[in-house]
């Protein structure tokens, strides 16, 4: 599944969700996102929306081996990462229930 031009809207809320429940890595996070079938994102997109979280003070970056290579750069969840993520989570519920209001019936 290739990205959607929507996806730049929520790759930030997508990311800190999924390190919520567990730091991870890069590649390991654009895998959890294409199993939940939200896209396939190219390293260009998700790198950026890394670093940006990093920068903003809402992931931690720190590294760890791999055991099958080079060492790993890990992202977790910061105390204002988790409050940015329950208050983007709330905003996100109330749009995703506007655009089903809209969209409802209508599409099928």
């Amino acid at each position: 599944m290739t990205p959607r031009p929507w996806l730049h809207g929520f790759l930030d809320l997508c990311l800190l969700a999924m390190l919520r429940d567990q730091p991870d890595y890069g590649y390991g996070l654009a895998q959890r996102l294409a199993a939940a079938g939200v896209a396939d994102i190219p390293g260009g997109t998700l790198y950026p929306a890394l670093l940006r979280l990093e920068q903003q003070g809402l992931a931690s970056p720190s590294w760890a081996p791999s055991g099958s290579g080079p060492r790993r750069k890990y992202y977790a969840i910061t105390p204002a990462g988790l409050d940015t993520l329950n208050a983007q989570a709330e905003e996100w519920r109330g749009f995703r229930d506007g655009v089903d209001a809209l969209i409802g019936e209508r599409v099928r």
